[in-house]
């Protein structure tokens, strides 16, 4: 972790599930402080107690109120911006919330980590950004086409360097299933599927941290950065659990599964890397780096040098990666700590009725 060393990190949205994950990996290293940029008061004060170290300040504020992006931003040398709406169902109904937090609120961190000579930002996105269907997916590809545009207004020689990654599904985040079905079992109810048939990348807190990682190492300015991830329908992920709990109880083998049909804004797959950004990708091995588009507004080159490469290409998405089998899924729900935890694998770090990484 050098080059991390004697550095500020900020972390919007910093008290949700990436937040956490970060400070489980970072508040024992040589950082110099980590400050939580968050509007949730509550968990800040959870967090403050549970942790007790003197390198994790608190900042409340909103990502929509650039003056309070401001104020943490003073003396800091990296950004992760996670602050983020991310539940598709809230976002379908209340869709300009999400565009003042995911596109205005990340625009604000942007122009706040410029002015203040911050080094690097990485903005955290989402599968759904890529050919988005929903009003999250779509303020988030907004979010992405700001984040970048901005990366490519900077140049190669700024300061600043701003980089985006993307990716999907992450197991037992806010928002996940996992804990849903892990709760349905234990009181004796179905489990609720909306499409047996359904896709989802999996992948764990532990590789969207690495993936963040990866992208600040290796990030130039208008970057957007994808980790490879295997996918499992979600008849495959209901399976793998009940298999998995059958250890706790030997009954949770027999849960009903019960298909209640889709939801507002969902799709039978995601897709991670669409088509015209796998014309440009470059594989770097267990990650795609997509570099910006750095053509201007010349109209003559835009017909003139056309890329007949998009026409021959697929994109990446959950349908045609690595496919997990039941044994494949189970193997990655043990990398889960809350399902460690239930199982008795190891010793219990949050109260029994929080059911998120």
């Amino acid at each position: 972790m050098s080059v991390f060393k004697d550095k500020v990190l900020l972390i919007t949205g910093g008290t949700g599930s990436f937040g956490n994950a970060v400070l489980r990996r970072f508040h024992q290293s040589d950082i110099k402080e980590i400050r939580i940029f968050s509007r949730d008061e509550k968990k800040q004060d959870d967090m403050r107690h549970m942790l007790q170290n003197p390198k994790v300040k608190f900042y409340i504020g909103n990502v929509r109120n650039k003056e309070s992006v401001d104020i943490a931003m003073s003396g800091v040398d990296y950004v992760f911006s996670a602050a983020a709406l991310k539940q598709v169902p809230s976002c379908e109904f209340f869709p300009m919330e999400a565009v003042r937090t995911n596109v205005e609120g990340t625009n604000n961190v942007l122009l706040s980590a410029i002015e203040h000579g911050v080094s690097n930002v990485v903005v955290l996105s989402t599968d759904k950004a890529a050919y988005p269907i929903n009003a999250m997916g779509i303020s988030k590809a907004m979010m992405e086409k700001v984040a970048i545009a901005k990366g490519r207004e900077l140049g190669e020689e700024a300061k600043t360097t701003i980089c985006c990654t993307r990716y999907g599904n992450v197991m037992a985040s806010r928002g996940s299933v996992i804990p849903l079905w892990v709760e349905q079992m234990e009181e004796g109810k179905p489990i609720t599927i909306t499409d047996p048939n359904m896709t989802r990348f999996m992948m764990t807190l532990d590789d969207a941290v690495d993936l963040v990682i990866y992208a600040f190492s290796h990030g130039h300015n208008g970057d957007l950065f994808v980790q490879k991830a295997p996918a499992a329908t979600l008849s495959t992920l209901a399976e793998a659990l009940k298999q998995t709990y059958v250890k706790v109880k030997p009954e949770y083998g027999e849960t009903e599964v019960k298909v209640i049909g889709t939801r507002h804004g969902e799709k039978l797959y995601e897709t991670l890397v669409t088509r015209e950004e796998m014309a440009r990708a470059i594989d770097m091995g267990n990650y795609y780096r997509i570099p910006c588009d750095t053509r201007d507004l010349n109209y003559d080159k835009f017909f003139q040098e056309g890329d007949e490469k998009v026409s021959q290409i697929e994109d990446y998405h959950s349908h045609n990666t690595r496919r997990l089998d039941v044994e494949g899924m189970k193997e990655l729900l043990l990398k889960l700590r809350f399902i460690r935890e239930d199982l008795g694998l190891q010793e219990r770090a949050k109260a029994r009725d929080i059911r998120s990484e």
